[in-house]
């Protein structure tokens, strides 16, 4: 080109080519991760020249800045900026999975705060990182020019580590664009040698693989003798070998489910995430991970973790802009207490508040639920491709068994290389004395190494080492431990030959260093996934299924706690305070449910209601709960007479109703499998009647009631027949004028307890009075009876004892007792502890009172676990 001449082009045509271009520079040299290593150009040359400064992860750090001057000096001619910020990303643990950088200093925060300057922080590789880079001293990977042709920079990292999936990718190129989230270290790993087992190294052309090997060994030699200096890069790529797998994409998914965020939070959907990793297009839905507690004060919503991207401080702030503009109701007070040890924001409703409601318009309004829109375009050998999750993992492992054969070349030629010094120095030792003589004799240097050549017919290289080789090595010891060195690099060199003629031994080592890789950086995943759509999803499945008490106040206040928030203790003890209750309330039910059971609530109106155990606010001990108009639509005056815990897993038969009156009816269960949030009738009451109890039968149970004056009566199931629900039921109990029915059993008609071989042991019928009294009685004491007679006693009530307050089946070795006052104090304790007495005796002291004129509301059993201590 003749410089100062002006040359005439179609404008069109120039654009078009230039910009052309532009976008392929962008595509391959700015934008897009390499499938081989998953890093762009820009993190190559951050985590080389990082390499070449020596700055390992058991070293010290180094000032950023300097890192930053000696890659754009060296490597990437762009902004100080932009180096400083890729590098700030590669040391965040909430941007990266397993962060590739260890910082020391303000790196930034999930809040979008910036990093410090460049003068402030430093950096070192980080343990992981030094996976990318391992072997790359070993000529496993092709070099090019950098910008100048002053140095030379890797096309792509020999990456043992799988790091495409690991840390996921994202970048805008022209005409295309890039976003790969990260995953779990351990699943990828485990999805690659699943792989690797069901696959096989592929030899496109036998002739020509065998060829390459007898031309890289021949080479070898060559090099070793001095007569080739070294191998190009076209020399030692493994061109005939290949991988495949019969492993299909659903197999691959039963293994490796989905992304691991490093932020956590929660994927939707599981199926969808099948078609993402089956065509390598997608959207992901991510929601954070919100709890809703009840404290003794508020209910809250606690915020523990957040999507992937998404700024805490921006979130936390629209959050408030919402409530502002009264797009979100419910919340008093909003407040962020992440600190050091993780994140929780704190979100305090209001006691009319619905806090499901609230917070499904926090995910529905707010960054609290993203999608994430997965988009898996990366460079293979240069060019974009857009891949299935399959065929990542195939070029993986093709990548790395070509570094593998590279590596072992290299091996291979240090080793002959040495051999061969070790056999001319071996030649030196068996003829020492003409050696020297030789060398005596010599005038200078050169003529002393070219008349060992021609003498002893050695090569260049050998004569030069023994011209170097130092007196002490003539010593005897000294030569043995060449000749030890010798026969151990002979091993080594078979090992090595071995290696390169069977590639299948390729895949076993590709396996060994990820087995090795998986033992020290492995960890469990962060992110959950459950199978159902948002919409469609049970909430059921978000809930940890365990062993709850709940309690229900005369005035209406509900809550849930774990079983293990009491302890047992003794007998006669005064346990400690369940619920603060105001001077005018008291504490009505209690019962013990599993959190995946249906809890149904019959009021004084003879309706049920029905909601998940889980859907009951958790408390605190001293909690007293939220308000049951809050989830239930209760009409003025209307109160829970009953509740009973549902597990559908236990098949029942029936529903198994009694009234205050001594009215009894028996109702299929199955009618009342689709409660309405208005309720439905469940029995019909007669004048002041009210409901009392609430039981579940199997068709061929025995059922007994007991009255507060401590009569019972014991008839089988049978004698009920079953009714509608809107009926109002017979007889069960007679009793004199200033009794009522307290409570009602139905139970299997034997009561043996069947796990226990060594004796027989049988439940018990175990009653409490108001004024804290107990004892358990022998099941077979109560005999069979026709309904709607008076029954026989259960106990003896009289002015110390007070009337009876409930009555419990229980078990001796099983069983433990949790006991509450209307005042709110709870004591539990182990059923053993109550002694066994007759039916017309008045019992023991199980419970004192804190408080004056305190007494017995309610009593549930739970069933040991094992793990219980007793307290003294």
């Amino acid at each position: 080109m003749e410089i100062g001449k002006i040359k005439l082009t179609e404008i069109t045509s120039e654009l078009s080519k230039s910009y052309v271009d532009y976008a392929m520079s962008v595509i391959v040299a700015r934008a897009l991760p390499d499938v081989k290593d998953g890093l762009k150009p820009v993190h190559r040359r951050i985590l080389y020249a990082m390499s070449q400064m020596g700055l390992k992860h058991t070293g010290a750090s180094t000032k950023s800045a300097k890192v930053v001057g000696e890659v754009l000096g060296k490597y990437h001619p762009h902004g100080d900026t932009a180096v400083y910020d890729t590098m700030v990303r590669l040391a965040q643990d909430f941007s990266m999975r397993y962060p590739l950088v260890k910082g020391q200093g303000n790196f930034g925060s999930v809040d979008g705060d910036s990093a410090a300057a460049m003068r402030y922080t430093e950096v070192k590789l980080s343990a992981i990182s030094e996976y990318l880079l391992a072997d790359i001293e070993k000529d496993t990977v092709d070099y090019i020019d950098n910008f100048d042709a002053t140095l030379k920079e890797p096309v792509f990292m020999p990456a043992l580590l799988p790091n495409l999936l690991l840390m996921g990718s994202e970048g805008i190129a022209v005409g295309m664009a890039t976003k790969i989230p990260p995953h779990n270290l351990s699943e990828v790993i485990d999805a690659i040698t699943m792989m690797i087992n069901r696959g096989k190294v592929t030899i496109e052309d036998e002739t020509v693989h065998n060829t390459e090997n007898e031309f890289v060994i021949k080479k070898i030699n060559l090099i070793a003798s001095g007569q080739e200096k070294s191998f190009t890069q076209e020399e030692v790529d493994p061109k005939s070998i290949s991988f495949e797998t019969d492993a299909t994409i659903d197999e691959i998914t039963n293994i490796l489910p989905g992304p691991d965020f490093p932020t956590g939070g929660a994927i939707y959907d599981a199926n969808s995430l099948k078609e993402v990793y089956a065509t390598g297009r997608g959207r992901i839905v991510v929601r954070g991970i919100a709890e809703i507690v009840d404290n003794a004060k508020r209910t809250q919503i606690i915020i523990s973790e957040i999507p992937y991207q998404v700024n805490k401080a921006e979130m936390v702030a629209k959050i408030a802009d919402l409530v502002k503009e009264k797009k979100l109701v419910g919340i008093a007070d909003l407040r962020d207490e992440s600190d050091k040890d993780g994140m929780r924001v704190v979100i305090e409703l209001k006691k009319d508040a619905k806090p499901k409601s609230v917070l499904n318009n926090i995910y529905k309004h707010t960054r609290l639920q993203t999608t994430f829109p997965a988009n898996f375009v990366a460079l293979v050998d240069g060019t974009p491709h857009t891949l299935n999750l399959k065929q990542i993992l195939v070029e993986y492992i093709k990548h790395r068994q070509k570094v593998v054969v590279r590596r072992t070349i290299f091996e291979l030629t240090e080793a002959k290389r040495r051999s061969h010094i070790l056999e001319g120095l071996k030649i030196a030792l068996d003829n020492l004395d003409a050696v020297i003589k030789t060398i005596r004799e010599s005038k200078t240097q050169e003529e002393a190494k070219n008349n060992l050549i021609e003498r002893f017919k050695l090569s260049e290289i050998q004569a030069t080492a023994i011209l170097d080789m130092q007196l002490r090595r003539l010593a005897a010891l000294e030569r043995e431990k060449i000749e030890k060195e010798y026969q151990e690099l002979k091993k080594l060199i078979d090992e090595l030959v071995a290696i390169l003629k069977d590639p299948q031994r390729i895949l076993t080592i590709i396996n060994s260093e990820l087995a090795e890789l998986k033992q020290k950086f492995g960890d469990s995943r962060k992110t959950k996934i459950y199978k159902g759509k948002i919409g469609e999803f049970s909430e059921e499945d978000l809930v940890a299924k365990e062993d709850v008490l709940v309690t229900v106040t005369k005035t209406g206040y509900i809550k849930r706690v774990s079983k293990n928030t009491y302890k047992a203790q003794r007998r006669g003890g005064k346990g400690v305070i369940g619920m603060t209750t105001k001077e005018e309330d008291e504490i009505d039910h209690l019962v013990t449910a599993s959190t995946h059971d249906q809890i149904l609530f019959f009021t004084n109106k003879g309706r049920v209601f029905g909601a998940k155990a889980f859907e009951i606010p958790e408390s605190s001990r001293q909690a007293k709960g939220q308000a049951l108009v809050n989830f239930l639509n209760l009409e003025a005056g209307e109160v829970i007479k009953s509740i009973l815990p549902v597990n559908k897993d236990l098949k029942a038969k029936h529903l198994i109703l009694a009234t205050s009156s001594g009215v009894i009816k028996k109702t299929e269960l199955k009618q009342f499998e689709n409660l309405r949030s208005s309720g439905l009738i469940a029995i019909k009451l007669q004048g002041t009647d009210s409901l009392i109890s609430a039981h579940l039968s199997f068709g061929s149970d025995n059922v007994m009631l007991l009255t507060k004056k401590g009569m019972s009566i014991r008839f089988p199931e049978a004698n009920v027949r079953p009714m509608g629900r809107a009926t109002t039921g017979v007889t069960g109990v007679k009793f004199d004028a200033d009794d009522h029915l307290i409570g009602m059993e139905v139970f299997p008609d034997k009561l043996e307890v069947p796990e226990d071989k060594r004796k027989k042991v049988f439940r018990d019928i175990l009653t409490l009075s108001i004024h804290g009294l107990g004892k358990r009685t022998r099941f077979d004491l109560f005999p069979i009876q026709k309904r709607a007679g008076k029954g026989v006693k259960a106990c003896v009530v009289t002015a110390k004892t007070g009337d009876l307050a409930c009555a419990c089946l229980v078990t001796e070795n099983s069983d433990q007792l949790v006991i509450t006052s209307k005042k709110g104090q709870v004591i539990k304790l182990p059923v053993k502890n109550i002694p066994q007495l007759g039916r017309a005796t008045q019992g023991v002291i199980i419970m004192r009172f804190a408080n004056k004129g305190d007494t017995i509301a309610a009593a549930t059993v739970l069933s040991r676990t094992g793990d219980e201590e007793e307290e003294s």
